[in-house]
């Protein structure tokens, strides 16, 4: 009896590892000419869209604080040719 109380109860204390609250990424901020940017780190930068002119991608960062923060910016798609 004693073990499977042992095991109910470390079923249950396993399981509520997993019930914690999804993480969410912080909303990315649009970059404005001039802005100043404490970063200390890049985590992150996604990919540029496969098109022919100019497309947002984030940049994820930590700033000088330790802060995670999140930047969108232009930058011309992959899809041009010559």
């Amino acid at each position: 009896m004693q073990k499977i109380l042992f095991l109910a109860l470390s079923l249950t204390a396993s399981l509520s590892a997993y019930a914690q609250g999804p993480v969410v990424a912080p909303e990315a901020v649009p970059y404005a000419y001039g802005m100043h940017l404490d970063i200390a780190k890049v985590i992150n930068i996604t990919p540029a869209a496969d098109v022919c002119g100019p497309t947002p991608v984030q940049m994820t960062y930590k700033d000088s604080h330790g802060d995670t923060r999140t930047l969108e910016y232009n930058v011309i798609g992959t899809g041009c040719t010559n």
